[in-house]
């Protein structure tokens, strides 16, 4: 396709970015300390970290690694919310030369064991909170060494306040039991004695494990090496650049670390201009998030719809101060156009819209930051990026006409990890990704998303496949069959619904859904329940989901 777009890029984007002075992400993320050390790095319930003591810490945290024999290439699991121990572990890792797999800390057990077993990781980073899940089954992993930090163990003399509180108050730490398990801070304090080793890495070599569906429901790795994560930084960096100042940008960081439109656009876009990151541990609090807000001067936000809905919806949210803010961006599901509407009114700075997948670290496309107003588009292919719209035989369509997007250019993921027929399916044989999604690029370069090529199902920006959800149901011996379909949720964009062919007449719905709260992220667990005495399907015995969401 024709690259319409670049007539539509704001003034001084270039066309193209050039990575070839980044040799990876550890040089980058060095670079950054060197240049604002002084400067807060990470702002976590009060507590602050300069960027000098962000590079002091993950050196330690690199050299535990280090001293546990651990290699290049070896794979470290990290399962925490927006504390400061994230990035010390994150950075750390990563100069230790190994592999970051980000794991949801609300997985159930069985997704833990999953992941942890497909990726093979040797060691891993776990918040008290969920150690539990972790015991129940570290003994079936590859898992050798175990670090459990408390919320509150790198907020000094209030993180003890913190830790009592979240322990024996609102009771959020189950028992747990862990042999051989350590602190961070003792995890820190070997490292420091160890030293840290510099280790040689080269772009093409992997930095994370960033784990998703794909376009199937089949949980497995996207392989994003340094250069595919550091042109995405690069990329976003070139946006933005035209309006930040490097020093003085305060961003709020709700999203989780561990999702890859936070990890890149929060964590290490912003690193590179030295701003400061207000981490929120758990944006869920919607009264706790608007009062930490209002503590702070925030310039940049990033956030997904169900988000701004909920801070719009929240009655003190309205009286904050926003006069220093000057970017919102919005991703991870579609911003809906009132959302939008109301928070122009409200804040004074337009929720823009940006798009991208796991496999594309993340961003592809990104709305002119100059924009007075939402305008539906998911925004012009960022420098170095291009996409083709194209129909069910790879062929591509014409401007304005519908099909599936296809996405190339040097943040597009190496492959999946160790599936290979799974990597062959998803590229065309001209490296362009498919997507899964559908849309369209208007004559002014603007791409559109009209709807998702799958079955997917988007409940507040995390990925639900039906495929998932239905073995769950599955499991469960009152049930014959089962189908799971997305709808539209004002609060989540989409809800999970599950149709249901019961074996036992006595299973009832509340049943089901405590059924899968056993078996699932919360996220994924059915809102809705319908039964039936049959369900559609084609002449093989497929069942027709499309058929079933066109009833709903």
């Amino acid at each position: 396709m024709e690259k319409i777009w670049l007539n539509s890029y704001p003034a001084g984007v270039p066309h193209e970015i050039d990575i070839d002075h980044i040799p990876s992400l550890v040089a980058l993320f060095e670079d950054a300390c060197a240049k604002f050390g002084d400067k807060v790095a990470y702002i976590s319930m009060g507590k602050e970290m300069t960027y000098r003591q962000l590079d002091a810490e993950s050196r330690a945290f690199a050299g535990w690694l280090q001293s546990l024999g651990l290699k290049k290439g070896e794979r470290v699991a990290l399962m925490m919310p927006n504390l400061l121990q994230y990035p010390v572990a994150l950075f750390g890792t990563l100069r230790a030369g190994c592999v970051v797999v980000n794991c949801n800390p609300l997985y159930t057990p069985r997704e833990l064991e999953h992941q942890l077993k497909d990726a093979g990781a040797a060691a891993i980073v776990i918040v008290e909170n969920f150690a539990h899940t972790l015991q129940q089954i570290i003994g079936k992993t590859a898992i050798k060494h175990v670090v459990v930090t408390p919320m509150g163990e790198l907020l000094g003399a209030k993180g003890m306040l913190v830790n009592l509180v979240v322990r024996h108050v609102k009771k959020l730490v189950p028992d747990w039991n862990l042999p051989g398990s350590i602190s961070f801070k003792s995890a820190l304090s070997t490292g420091r004695n160890h030293g840290w080793k510099p280790v040689e890495l080269k772009q093409e070599d992997v930095a994370f494990l960033q784990y998703t569906g794909g376009t199937t429901g089949v949980s497995k790795g996207a392989m994003l090496t340094h250069a595919n994560i550091a042109s995405n930084v690069m990329q976003a960096h070139a946006w933005i650049k035209p309006v930040v100042r490097e020093g003085e940008e305060l961003i709020l960081t709700a999203l989780p670390l561990y999702h890859i439109f936070a990890l890149t656009a929060n964590c290490l876009t912003f690193l590179m201009i030295g701003a400061r990151n207000l981490l929120i541990a758990n944006p869920r609090d919607i009264p706790g998030f608007v009062k930490e807000w209002g503590k702070y001067p925030v310039t940049v936000v990033t956030g997904v719809n169900t988000l701004f809905n909920a801070l719009l919806n929240h009655p003190d949210f309205a009286k904050l101060d926003f006069s220093p803010m000057r970017v919102t961006l919005g991703g991870g599901m579609a911003v809906q156009a009132p959302v939008a509407e109301r928070w122009l009114k409200t804040v004074g700075v337009p929720l823009l819209q940006a798009y991208g997948l796991t496999e594309t670290s993340p961003a592809a496309t990104i709305n002119p930051l100059d924009m007075h107003e939402f305008n539906g588009a998911i925004g012009l292919p960022i420098s170095s990026t291009e996409i083709s719209i194209r129909d069910d035989e790879g062929i591509e369509v014409p401007p304005s006409q519908i099909g599936e997007i296809c996405i190339r250019g040097p943040q597009v993921m190496k492959g999946y990890w160790q599936r290979p027929d799974e990597t062959a399916h998803v590229f065309h044989p001209d490296r362009f990704l498919r997507t899964g999604d559908m849309g369209y690029v208007d004559p002014k370069g603007f791409v559109f998303l009209v709807d998702r090529k799958k079955d997917m199902i988007l409940v507040s920006g995390f990925n639900v496949y039906p495929n998932e959800v239905e073995e769950a149901v599955a499991m469960h011996p009152g049930i014959i069959d089962v189908a799971a379909i997305g709808v539209a949720d004002e609060h989540s964009g989409e809800a999970v619904k599950i149709f249901v062919v019961r074996k036992d007449p006595r299973v009832t719905e509340q049943q089901l859904i405590e059924h899968c709260r056993t078996l699932l992220t919360g996220y994924k667990v059915p809102k809705h329940v319908e039964f039936r005495d049959d369900l559609p399907r084609t002449n093989v015995g497929k069942i027709l989901r499309r058929a079933l969401k066109e009833g709903a």
